[in-house]
Parts: structure tokens; C-alpha cells; sequence
């Protein structure tokens, strides 16, 4: 592979002289990432060392079942992978139990609604519009569809959950489980409070972490393993890995949940993937990712003051995690034209309804950034404030966008995405897998 070769997989070569149209579109999109900026609050950049994995000859392997009890042969190199992945999940959270085959977060959570419920149950969770999860009983989402859902919120005053109305709700309803955890809250979620209501009711507790399972593992956040009956989390956000799931749970119900995830939701894992998630859960248990977790959340303190000051008001007064949700009322502006006015200007980011929101879903009156991927790069608090310069002169200045463009590559420049990519002789890092 030549020094000016994207680090794709091992035979990226082939797949240019095979395909050069696909190749093209993997040029592209590094092209795209290096280019701007990157504030989805979902995304980071997984290292060449989980790319490499994700690119490897386990993608062939069927693999039903789990270590040990498979329902093919030929599978004694990837149990060995998946108990690798297990042992180090189960080692970085402290779990009991770890089932690292699902698919995404989603799958994730169904196999443990699958395993706490059954058509027709109540549960109670946080409602989407004020910053849940489709999964959470969207009535547009299978959870909505099969589940009776009472759903909980943020307080219109200090826009934090209001944890009288969840016991109100819970004593109310009488769940058989309940869920915490949320995509679009900026805040620390109290398990502790949530093991108590789901104790005094008789219920369940599900944590949904997939948001802040990085943070939790690198000290940042507090962990809900304590507290949680089950916790569910992708690998692909704040932890960095690749794109899928994991659930942890108690020894008593790790037999249940295996079951739910194979054989009821899922058939065949993807080996890949899963000895991808060992790499990430490694590159977690060093005390590196720990400094990445806590100055992910520095930058997105500085993001959401220098937001602020352009006159974005941060829901709930600012963040304590990795993504701010600002209100953009006060400059009469929508969240679907601060999005596209950012685009315009190489800032990715997207609209996001804020509590209360008085527009429809597809408007908006705010908008998410999340810090995973500046931070991956190496920006600090100082980068974050140039960043929030930008993106209030994007927003609040119609055709500033070239102008804002310029500044948005220099900045890029000065921290690339995969810096290995253009034949720098760099030292790997776990910090900065980009810095390669």
C-alpha cells in the first residue's frame, strides 16, 4: 500500500483496480470529512486499527450461536474473537454479563424488550421531543406499537428531567419496566434515582446509554451498571468503535437476554464487527481514553459558551456531556435553515426540536452539535471557541458562507482527520487514533 493510500482495509489496492467507482466514493468521503467539521453529535472517527478489523476475512464467517455452542463449523477463531470482546466489555463496565452480537442500539433494544416484556406491557420512558429515542416508545417505532408507553420529560423551567413526575408517572402506571437514557440531553442522568422509583413500583430499570457509554467508560459521566438491571449502548458514538450494539445486564437475566438477542431478533453475527468492538473495548480500558472522555466534555462546555455568546441559548444553561442542544428563537431562526446556512459553510450539524418545541420535527427551533470527532482530531476548549464563532456567523449572516468556508479548511487543516492518510511519519496513539 503506498504512503498516499487511504488506510481502508488491507486490500483497499484491489478494490480501486476492481471497482474504481466505489474507491472513488471512499476518496470522497474523506475528502468530505477533512474538509469540515464535524458535529454530529453521533459520530466520531474509529481508529485504523478498528477499520482494520472491520476490513478483515472474518466478514465471511457464519457464526450462529455464541462461543462454544455454534451452529456452524469452523468457529474456533472467532469465539475466540467474540470472548475477547465480552471479557473486555465485561472488564470496562463492570458487568456481569456482556452480549456483544447486536446489530445497532436499536437492535440492541428490542432484544431487551424481548427479554423484560411482552406485547402489551407498559413501560415508561423519556418522550422523544424532549430528547429520547424512537426506541423509546415513538408511536411511530415497533416500542410504540407494541408496548403501552407513559412517556416522562424536562421541567419547562430548568429544562432538566423532573424526576417528581417520573415516580408520579411510574406509581401511576405501574410499569413493568423503565427506561432512562436519552439522544438530545445534555445533562447527568440520575440512576440512582431511577433504581429507587423502579423499585418502589416493582419495575424493571433499562439504561440506554448509547449516547454517553464512552464517557462512562473513560470517567466522564457516572456509569448506570451499577443501577440498571440492563444497559444498552452502540459502540460507534462516544466509544468510538464500530458501528453496532452491546447489552450488559445482571447474571440473572443473562440467559434471557442471549436468547432474545439470538435466536429471536437476530441470526448470524457479524464476526467483524464484533472483533472490531474488542478493539475498541481495548483501546477504552487504556487510561488515554480516559483523558479523550474528560476534554470531549471541556469542548463542549467551550462550544456551548461560545454558542452562547452568538446569541444561542444552550437548553438546560449548558452540557455536561459530550453534545449542546441550542435554542435558536432568539435570532427569529429555524433549526432546518441553521442547518443548511452551516453546510453551506463545511459545518455538519443537525436540527434537533428542543422541549416544548413549538415547530414540527422537520423544522426545528434548535440544533445538536456534539464534540466526538473535533475531539478525535486534537481541538481543545480554544479550537471550540473559534468554532462557535463560525458557526454563529454561518447562521446569523446570510452569504458569509464562503468567506466561513475558508476559515472552516484552515482550521481542518491545522487538524486533519486520518492523518496517516497522507504519508506523515506519525506515532499511533490511542488518544488520537487520527494522528497515525
Amino acid at each position: 500500500m503506498s504512503a498516499a493510500t487511504p488506510f481502508y482495509g488491507p486490500d483497499v489496492e484491489a478494490l480501486i483496480g476492481a471497482d474504481p467507482e466505489v474507491a472513488a466514493m471512499l476518496f470522497d468521503e474523506l475528502a468530505r470529512v477533512r474538509g469540515g467539521l464535524q458535529l454530529i453529535a453521533s459520530e466520531n472517527f474509529a481508529s485504523p486499527a478498528v477499520l482494520a478489523a472491520l476490513g478483515s476475512t472474518l466478514n465471511n464467517k457464519y457464526a450462529e450461536g455464541y462461543p462454544g455452542r455454534r451452529y456452524y463449523g469452523g468457529c474456533e477463531v472467532v469465539d475466540r474473537a467474540e470472548s475477547l470482546a465480552i471479557e473486555r466489555a465485561k472488564r470496562l463496565f463492570g458487568a456481569d454479563h456482556a452480549n456483544v452480537q447486536p446489530h445497532s442500539g436499536s437492535s440492541a433494544n428490542l432484544a431487551a424488550y424481548v427479554a423484560l416484556l411482552r406485547p402489551g406491557d407498559t413501560m415508561l420512558a423519556m418522550a422523544l421531543p424532549h430528547g429520547g429515542h424512537l426506541t423509546h416508545g415513538s408511536k411511530v417505532n415497533f416500542s410504540g406499537r407494541w408496548f403501552d408507553v407513559a412517556a416522562y420529560g424536562v421541567r419547562r423551567d430548568t429544562e432538566l428531567i423532573d424526576y417528581d413526575e417520573v415516580r408520579d408517572l411510574a406509581l401511576r402506571h405501574r410499569p413493568k419496566l423503565i427506561v432512562c437514557g436519552a439522544t438530545a440531553y445534555p445533562r447527568p442522568i440520575d440512576f440512582a434515582v431511577f433504581r429507587g422509583i423502579a423499585d418502589e413500583v416493582g419495575a424493571w430499570l433499562m439504561a440506554d446509554v448509547a449516547h454517553t457509554v464512552g464517557l462512562m467508560a473513560g470517567g466522564a459521566a457516572p456509569s448506570a451498571v451499577p443501577y440498571a438491571d440492563v444497559v444498552t449502548f452502540t459502540t460507534h458514538k462516544s466509544l468510538r468503535g464500530p458501528r453496532g450494539g452491546c447489552i450488559l445486564c445482571t447474571e440473572e437475566l443473562a440467559r434471557k437476554i442471549d436468547r432474545a438477542v439470538f435466536p429471536f431478533v437476530q441470526g448470524g453475527p457479524s464476526m467483524h464487527v464484533i472483533a472490531a468492538k474488542a478493539v475498541a473495548f481495548g483501546e477504552a480500558l487504556r487510561p488515554e481514553f480516559g483523558d479523550y472522555a474528560l476534554r470531549v466534555v471541556d469542548n463542549a462546555r467551550a462550544l456551548a459558551q461560545a454558542l452562547a455568546v452568538g446569541g444561542m441559548r444552550p437548553v438546560s444553561g449548558g452540557t455536561d456531556t459530550h453534545l449542546a442542544l441550542v435554542d435558536l428563537r432568539d435570532l427569529a431562526m429555524s433549526g432546518v435553515v441553521a442547518e443548511r446556512r452551516c453546510a453551506l459553510a463545511g459545518i455538519t450539524l443537525n436540527r434537533n426540536a428542543i422541549p416544548y418545541d413549538p415547530e414540527p420535527p422537520a423544522v426545528t427551533s434548535g440544533v445538536r452539535v456534539g464534540t466526538l470527532c473535533v475531539t478525535t482530531q486534537g481541538m481543545g476548549p480554544e479550537e471550540m471557541r473559534e468554532v462557535g464563532a463560525l458557526i454563529t456567523e454561518a447562521v446569523t449572516l446570510p452569504g458569509s458562507a464562503s468567506r466561513v468556508r475558508d476559515r472552516v479548511v484552515t482550521l481542518s487543516r491545522r487538524y486533519p482527520a486520518y492523518r496517516c492518510i497522507s504519508g506523515e511519519s506519525q506515532k499511533q496513539t490511542t488518544v488520537l487514533p487520527s494522528e497515525l
